[in-house]
């Protein structure tokens, strides 16, 4: 399994004046937006933050999202760590498999792969 991107999520009260503000403080541009949870990035999209109100289609928000090649060989070693899967590996229609894990300071991690969906 390797990790191909990290990306940190802000939980937002007003997804729309927090895409306006990133965009007008520090330049970056939406390149994914549900309604609910919104990529930016900077020009060359290597620098990427993701803005949530309310995640859709999990329990709970995280506050990082990791994509892998990977995701259930992320998930059986989030499982042989000990970690506390908090929603379960899912394809989801917007395009993923995802599942989150509580890491042991209690932070929500989310793993991703994009399906192409």
């Amino acid at each position: 399994m390797t990790v191909l991107r990290v990306v940190p999520i802000l939980t937002v009260e007003d997804l729309d004046a927090e895409i306006d503000r990133y965009e007008r403080v520090l330049g970056l541009s939406v390149v994914m937006n549900h309604g609910w949870i919104a990529t930016l990035a900077g020009p060359d999209r290597r620098h990427q933050i993701s803005l949530l109100t309310r995640d859709a289609t999990a329990p709970v928000n995280p506050s990082l999202s990791v994509e892998v090649d990977d995701v259930d060989a992320a998930h059986d070693a989030a499982r042989e760590a000990g970690f506390e899967i908090v929603h379960p590996v899912q394809d989801e229609d917007w395009g993923v498999r995802r599942f989150f894990y509580r890491d042991g300071s209690g932070n929500v991690v989310n793993v991703l792969a994009h399906s192409g969906a």
